[in-house]
């Protein structure tokens, strides 16, 4: 029997879907909103993920996000179900990575059609290659080891020939890059299951960041040699690589747009919730996590000095709690949504 999880808000439409899969022969798990869909999506590996895209803590968007860049979910095929219908939220849902899209109200036969297709598509994937890889496995790479790094430590350094592709085993990493008048911007935070340094490997020139532990984390080194017999000889697993460097790409433009544009407070409050998006392990909690200054600052794209301000301002807004190193984000919500 086929699972899907179901991430919806409404409760009458997530039972009302429940419903009509349940009655087509599916199995439904549940889930009210998009972190909590998150943290199913990966205890549980659903066959097929429906989403809605307004949604409270975490939409849509950020779901399907976080899942194409976890190695264990980017591949679980992923149909938008909203009623949002313009031409720029299809699109926006189709270049993150949707399979399909769906809108509200929606013909029962119409949905249970697409789900069908979705699933039937990918079994066709799965089984277009006889004995080829669908998963990254560790297995795959024979010569890797695994290292332990102590907080600030570097991975590797901008500028670098790079010798491996790395995967966090344990802990939080970031990737940052120098400004040429030396100040540190964060690219990405990286999470444990994440690959990072495949890009300057793939194609043949040196680093373009560094890698730095943010807390002591274990990472799993792959040689070069043996990454690129891999990514040469499994298609699958070449396709899930490049899926990963779209994300990431498409990822860093809204990032762009957001530091063109958004003012310093919108930068910093923003940061705050991708931290928040990442290394939240019990959607159900106020996030909280030790974090520099410094980092934050990197993650805005702002000085220090107005990332220490905003946070003041949070802090008497009632947003955040700040304890020395300490952040804790207690309004999500009003970080993410509010206007600035």
């Amino acid at each position: 029997m086929k699972t899907i999880l179901v991430i919806e808000d409404n409760l009458e439409i997530r039972e009302n879907l429940s419903e009509i899969l349940e009655l087509d022969g599916y199995e439904v798990i549940q889930a009210s909103d998009g972190k909590d869909g998150v943290a199913k999506a990966q205890s549980d590996l659903p066959d097929l993920i429906l989403c809605d895209i307004m949604m409270p803590n975490l939409d849509g968007y950020g779901v399907l996000h976080m899942l194409s860049r976890n190695p264990q979910t980017m591949r679980i095929p992923f149909i938008f179900l909203t009623a949002k219908s313009e031409k720029e939220d299809v699109r926006k849902g189709m270049s993150l990575g949707a399979d399909d899209y769906i809108v509200k109200p929606f013909d029962e036969t119409d949905l249970l059609t697409a789900v069908e297709n979705r699933l039937k598509k990918f079994e066709l994937i799965q089984d277009g290659k006889p004995g080829g890889r669908t998963k990254i496995e560790g297995d795959l790479f024979l010569n890797s080891y695994e290292k332990n790094y102590d907080k600030k430590e570097l991975i590797y350094h901008e500028g670098e020939t790079p010798t491996h592709v790395y995967q966090l085993q344990d802990g939080k990493v970031k990737l940052t890059r120098l400004s040429d008048d030396g100040k540190e911007m964060v690219l990405d935070l990286l999470k444990p299951g994440d690959y990072f340094g495949y890009w300057s490997v793939l194609q043949r020139h040196d680093t373009t960041e560094s890698a730095e532990a943010l807390e002591p984390c274990k990472v799993k080194h792959i040689p070069t040699a043996d990454f690129l017999e891999v990514v040469e000889h499994e298609s699958e697993i070449a396709t899930q690589f490049i899926k990963l460097l779209s994300n990431n790409l498409l990822a860093q433009q809204y990032k762009i747009v957001e530091l063109a544009y958004n003012s310093v407070r919108k930068r910093v409050a923003s940061a705050l919730v991708e931290l928040a998006d990442k290394y939240t392990s019990d959607p159900s909690e106020p996030f909280s996590m030790a974090v520099s200054r410094e980092t934050l600052a990197g993650i805005a794209g702002t000085s220090v000095e107005s990332a220490i301000r905003m946070l003041s301002e949070f802090k008497s807004d009632g947003l955040v709690e700040v304890n020395k190193a300490n952040i804790k984000v207690l309004q999500y919500d009003k970080l993410k949504n509010a206007p600035y």
